[in-house]
């Protein structure tokens, strides 16, 4: 699939509702992970650049936070007709700025767009803004004003529909950084915004980095929240640097999460999907079941069936249509992954499938192969540390007791995943998880539901009814 893509405002930021030269003129390129070839460059906005984005946001807020609900679901309803028509515009920039596969990149990265826009949309329709307590008093569910949002490069559009829409729903206003690494997606999406008819200065878009326009936006006095999805090293310094103005923060950050297999479960079906699950997306997923814990009394069986799954996971070209994987989004995080691997080996884990290096065939780009662990113990650091690539390790367990000790046995909660035939178990062991999400036999997040970690997997939740409070602040009025 080829899509020439216009790459017109790629070097401007949307500021007041027009594309503007931005203030710095410091350059950064962005490269194609598959080919290794220069696609073109932003510019990396400064402080300057962000004081002039929170000042119009500042004073869109004024008329914006008082639009109607039904003004503001016209307008969702707008940006969802405006998102269908440049559907596979998004889908293939994401395919060319981070390497995700196209049919991968329609199916799951441009198709959150609308279904987390659904989901929102729902949430709004449902909400009470003005609510009277028994006791008589009333409650109004108000904008909490200005908010600077950080997305990642992982998941660009799914992060950018779960904090932007929700701001546009309830009537704030807002800064999106985007990843430096996947703007042209954000910069297509803020085009969709601007077709959709949204008032200037509501939305706006500053290009640029975590030290620079992440840490501008965090510290900002007029910015009254923060919503920031990414590593837990930078998750701290956002928390940080908004501390000062004690501005509200919701965090979604990193995941190491547990999936246990139970001797009872459908073991070819079960095992095979969760290693292709864990590969998703090159394994670049915060929610990934990146530790699988086996039951000692199939282990041996379980092993062989990882293997065969991971040895039938295909890497191509994220151009062709097909259930490949691509390749990881650049070289520091190729590096990354590569030295895990070899921290792994030099712990005494048994390779079992994968390894060092590209794999057969590909000279150039940043293509992995898919790598699994046998012979894990949950203290090595492959076990704990957030890897961000197809590596997957096996972890043996005797007791249902020492299972659910093992997968809580982590400094992260985002996501934790069960195997068993048997139904009981499954909620029992799953009420004892500490993660923000469960997922049992296969089952599939779903839009509009929360999303979110315990721990250090971050803070609040993002998706439907839930993802609208944290942008609501709530006034209580006594009437005498």
């Amino acid at each position: 699939m080829k899509i020439n893509l216009d790459y017109t405002n790629l070097t401007k930021h949307y500021v007041n509702g027009d594309w503007v030269k931005p203030i710095s003129s410091k350059k950064f390129e962005v490269l194609n992970p598959a080919t290794e070839e220069l696609v073109g460059h932003i510019i990396l906005g400064n402080t300057e650049d962000v004081d002039r984005a929170v000042d119009f946001a500042n004073k869109a807020f004024h008329d914006f936070s008082s639009t109607s609900k039904s003004k503001r679901l016209s307008l969702l309803k707008k940006l969802r007709e405006i998102t269908e028509k440049r559907f596979d515009e998004l889908a293939y920039a994401m395919t060319v700025e981070m390497g995700a596969p196209i049919t991968m990149a329609k199916d799951a990265q441009a198709d959150a767009a609308l279904g987390h826009l659904d989901g929102f949309i729902h949430a709004l329709e449902d909400l009470k803004e003005h609510e009277i307590l028994k006791n008589g008093d009333e409650i109004v569910r108000e904008p909490i004003g200005v908010c600077g949002l950080i997305t990642p490069w992982n998941w660009p559009i799914n992060q950018i529909a779960l904090k932007v829409i929700p701001a546009l729903a309830t009537g704030c206003t807002c800064i999106l950084k985007p990843s430096e690494h996947t703007p042209i997606s954000a910069m297509i999406y803020a085009e969709i915004i601007h077709e959709a008819g949204y008032p200037s200065g509501v939305f706006n878009l500053v290009q640029g980095d975590g030290p620079e326009v992440g840490s501008g936006l965090s510290k900002h006095p007029d910015i009254q929240m923060m919503s920031f999805t990414g590593s837990t090293r930078a998750g701290r310094e956002v928390t940080c640097d908004s501390a000062e103005t004690v501005k509200r923060v919701t965090l979604e950050l990193g995941g190491k999460s547990p999936n246990i297999v139970f001797s009872d479960s459908n073991l070819v079906t079960r095992i095979t999907e969760s290693v292709e699950e864990c590969m998703f997306n090159t394994g670049q997923s915060c929610d990934a079941p990146t530790r699988m814990l086996i039951e000692s009394n199939c282990y041996d069986e379980a092993l062989e069936i990882a293997k065969n799954a991971a040895e039938n996971i295909s890497v191509g070209d994220p151009q062709t249509d097909g259930t490949h994987i691509g390749p990881l989004f650049d070289k520091i995080q190729y590096d990354r992954v590569q030295k895990m691997i070899q921290v792994g080996l030099d712990e005494g884990a048994t390779l079992l499938t994968g390894g060092l290096g590209r794999p057969r065939n590909f000279e150039k780009g940043w293509f992995v192969k898919p790598t699994v662990f046998s012979n894990v113990s949950n203290n090595m650091q492959i076990a704990q540390q957030e890897i961000f690539g197809p590596v997957l390790v096996l972890i043996p367990f005797d007791t249902e007791e020492e299972a659910i000790e093992i997968a809580n046995d982590s400094p992260y909660g985002l996501a934790a995943y069960i195997q068993t035939n048997d139904k009981e178990k499954s909620r029992r062991v799953a009420s004892r998880l500490r993660a923000g999400a469960v997922h049992i036999n296969g089952g599939a997040y779903n839009y509009g539901s929360p999303f979110g970690g315990y721990k250090q997997s971050g803070n609040g939740r993002e998706g439907g009814d839930m993802g609208l409070e944290d942008y609501l602040e709530t006034k209580t009025i006594h009437i005498g």
